[in-house]
């Protein structure tokens, strides 16, 4: 648990340094309550579950905080991905182990890209 929050916590400081707005989650009931009051652009989420279990994660915060399909989904640091590997797990829901920060937000640059702007 202790390596989830150090990623967390460094990823949020990385990502603030580059200009990013960026609000942390600890659990899901947390995610849930700032996504459904915050409208965010995009999720990040940062486990060492399997596949199997963080799914269902993502599909819950999407549902309970009001999300739409537009709204994408980045689970990173996946155990069981080689480093540099994006792929898509469903709709609007990603995957990725990148092997630096710089790769991430790159990555994380051309979701947002895509994104229509919000009026």
């Amino acid at each position: 648990m202790e390596d989830v929050e150090e990623t967390r916590d460094g990823i949020e400081r990385l990502l603030r340094a580059s200009g990013y707005r960026v609000n942390t989650a600890r659990d899901e009931e947390e995610a849930v309550l700032k996504a459904s009051i915050q409208n965010p652009d995009l999720i990040l989420i940062s486990v060492g579950l399997d596949v199997i279990q963080v799914l269902p994660v993502a599909t819950r915060i999407r549902e309970r905080a009001g999300l739409g399909e537009e709204v994408p989904f980045v689970i990173f640091c996946f155990p069981s991905l080689d480093e540099g590997t994006e792929l898509a797990a469903g709709h609007n829901v990603y995957m990725t182990r990148p092997d630096n920060f710089d790769q991430l937000r790159a990555f994380l640059s051309r979701l947002l890209r895509k994104l229509p702007r919000h009026g």
